[in-house]
């Protein structure tokens, strides 16, 4: 067999679970044709990949891709770290339904949250749509290097049914028909679901809340329940805070959720400090909830986040020791503490220090504390 494509030598990880083992691979016709010892067959191109591992493409299932994919064809950086398929449109922050004369409203989201300037979206973005369909069709043109699904955003769709509104007042009966109808029309048209935050990290530029957040649950719930019933969906959530008699009583509503409405449930799991152990309950709540017919997932970390932010706006080191006095400074004045020597070998040692008080495992910029990650041999 001739193949396009022949990888040999290397340490081959399925996915499946199973042990790594050596094997060589073969493509032809833009499919594996062949996995196991390959000898003799010739190839238009050849790679060796001794001493290396082969896998299947990851796919990442938090991305904000949703203005990024218009100037950026390669899809970066996912696509330099083995990732070929991703999922935006998470957080609720989309760029659809919306019309052009209002782009505003949803430019408010991802300038906080990606750190994305409303000049270079003005600029990287020809609006071409209004709903969610027109929006995947747009996408669907352009040039691409990874595959991309998307949710359909709770706060796009707030703001695009209720305007100003959104950010101050619960919808009305006709605000949620409207909003129930058009998650409908975009999960028949090809999104993967609904997102929503509740989160309060999740601030407009202004320090005003996302309009997601102000929704009262039950509009949540209303819109996951038409999502049932137009067929199914998957529905993303950016988790709340709270006691944790709170955070109990929101996990048994999302497992309820799910039963109720048919739809799978996905959504980050960050534990906090101040409650060690928590997680173990939790994760119990979403055991017992799945063995009654629920289908909740949580989307973890194995290693801590890296994040890269600008001095304009917020950085993941802004409440350590040295640098938050340097970051009440004006621009210039913070440029000119960073060449100084001294205070740069302060800044070096702030960062190799133990983490004073950290209350959240994972949002932070210091080295991993690795007694505070533990091992999970399986989903949940």
């Amino acid at each position: 067999m001739a193949y396009e494509l022949l990888i040999k030598n290397g340490m081959l990880i399925d996915g499946s679970g199973g042990p790594r083992y050596r094997a060589d691979i073969g493509v032809k016709d833009g499919r594996i044709a062949t996995i196991g010892r390959i000898r003799g067959e010739s190839a238009k191109e050849v790679i060796d990949a001794e001493g290396q591992v082969v896998s299947p493409g990851f796919v990442d299932g938090h991305t904000h891709m949703d203005a990024q994919i218009f100037w950026d064809t390669l899809g970066s950086c996912s696509c330099y770290h083995g990732v070929t398929s991703v999922v935006m449109g998470n957080c609720g922050f989309t760029l659809a339904p919306c019309r052009e004369a209002e782009v505003d409203y949803v430019f408010l989201n991802l300038e906080r949250a990606e750190d994305i300037s409303r000049e270079a979206m003005l600029s990287g973005i020809k609006w071409q749509w209004e709903s969610y369909p027109e929006y995947l069709e747009v996408i669907d043109k352009l040039p691409k290097g990874i595959n991309y699904a998307g949710y359909v955003g709770h706060s796009a769709l707030r703001t695009y049914v209720m305007g100003e509104r959104a950010f101050d007042e619960q919808a009305t009966e006709d605000d949620l028909k409207a909003m129930v109808a058009n998650v409908q029309d975009a999960v028949r048209a090809g999104a993967i679901g609904f997102s929503t935050s509740r989160s309060p990290a999740h601030l407009r530029p202004d320090d005003r809340p996302v309009a997601s957040r102000i929704a009262d649950f039950s509009e949540v719930q209303a819109i996951v329940g038409g999502m049932g019933e137009a067929g199914g969906g998957i529905f993303q959530i950016a988790m709340p805070r709270g006691s944790i008699a709170e955070q109990k009583a929101f996990y048994q509503s999302l497992m309820d959720l799910s039963r109720d409405s048919g739809c799978p449930i996905t959504f980050g799991s960050l534990t906090r400090r101040a409650t060690p152990g928590l997680w173990r309950e939790l994760y119990e709540i979403i055991a017992e909830g799945n063995r009654g017919g629920s289908r909740v997932w949580t989307q973890v970390q194995s290693r801590e986040i890296n994040t890269v932010l600008s001095f304009e706006t917020q950085l993941p080191f802004d409440g350590w020791p040295v640098w938050e006095d340097i970051r009440k400074l004006p621009l210039s004045q913070q440029k000119a503490a960073l060449l100084d020597p001294q205070t740069r070998a302060k800044l070096v040692a702030a960062a190799k220090s133990p983490a004073p008080n950290r209350k959240l495992t994972g949002g932070e910029a210091r080295p991993p504390e690795w007694e505070w990650f533990f091992y999970m041999d399986k989903a949940m």
